[in-house]
């Protein structure tokens, strides 16, 4: 185990918020007392220089986080079955199911894909995340279904990370939400940051925030499954422009069509035998990091997304 070594490259946006926050910002895992902590502690720099907590940055500037190695923790191989989609000596597309954590944290040290990865790949991950995440480019929830990629060197991980940063990653998500969207298609162009009141939960707003652009088509309208939701249903395909926390959950939430079966950001009468967001990651689209070549894998809905748009069709 060792040291976890995260550069973040500032933008014009982050030139007027305090370190602290700042790096609570970029690295969600980190809450804002977390990020004060490692500050104070002489671990968050820039060109080698100490900064305090005070500091606010400039566009362009780059600065070097360092997450101490997590004392006492050993993050054990586990032979959890795996669907892999794609797979070559660089990367692997993995299908994550509902219902799994992507990488340990408290409360989540065992059954994470993390631990699964450990057992199929061995040491064949990139270690730019650090140990508690290896080979993680990207996440996706827990209760959100679908496709991840996932990175088996440094050169992979940094080449793919890039496009996330540049938004040439294509990731596309189904999910059915509540009510009916008025249009067919439209741009959500929110920014999103932590909610005032929660740190648990993301909120569309203007104060320490970071731009966030989801764009939907509606794929078919249904009526109320009962009284409790009267209001219908709608499936729709979500592409992402930008890749923030609870993105989608949040911009629909945002519209006034939250997710069917989202706990947190949905209604609180929640949609029964969901078990959590019916939300699922389809495609994701990238250049091979040693070739340049386009690549796109496609994932067939789940049966939970499937049995819930048959009820709804029985309707």
């Amino acid at each position: 185990m060792s040291d976890s070594h995260i550069t973040l490259t500032l933008e014009a946006e982050d030139e007027e918020i305090r370190l602290d926050r700042l790096i609570s910002l970029k690295i969600p895992e980190l809450t804002r007392s977390a990020a004060e902590k490692l500050i104070t502690r002489g671990l968050v720099t820039s060109g080698g220089v100490v900064l305090p907590k005070s500091a606010q940055g400039r566009a362009g500037q780059q600065i070097e986080v360092t997450i101490p190695e997590p004392q006492g923790l050993d993050v054990k191989a586990e032979n959890i079955p795996l669907e892999i989609m794609y797979e070559d000596d660089d990367l692997l597309v993995v299908n994550k199911p509902k219902g799994m954590v992507v990488h340990p944290a408290a409360g989540n040290y065992e059954g994470t894909l993390v631990n699964a990865l450990l057992a199929y790949c061995g040491d064949s991950l990139s270690g730019i995340n650090g140990v508690i995440r290896p080979g993680i480019v990207h996440r996706i929830d827990k209760d959100t279904s679908g496709l991840l990629i996932v990175a088996k060197n440094d050169f992979a991980h940094r080449i793919l990370a890039e496009q996330i940063k540049e938004h040439s990653f294509t990731r596309v998500y189904e999910a059915v939400v509540h009510g009916h969207l008025k249009q067919d298609e439209g741009t959500v162009d929110a920014p999103i940051g932590r909610h005032p009141v929660d740190r648990k939960k993301m909120a569309v707003t203007q104060k320490n925030s970071r731009n966030a652009v989801t764009h939907y088509r509606v794929l078919a309208r249904y009526d109320g499954l009962t009284h409790d939701f009267a209001q219908g249903f709608t499936h729709v395909q979500c592409r992402l422009e930008t890749g923030r926390t609870h993105q989608i959950r949040v911009h629909m939430a945002y519209l006034g069509h939250p997710v069917a079966g989202d706990p947190v950001y949905g209604p609180k009468k929640v949609v029964p035998n969901l078990n959590g967001q019916c939300l699922h990651a389809r495609v994701i689209g990238f250049r091979h990091p040693r070739d340049g070549r386009y690549i796109e894998i496609t994932s067939e809905l789940p049966a939970y997304f499937t049995d819930f748009l048959a009820k709804l069709h029985r309707i």
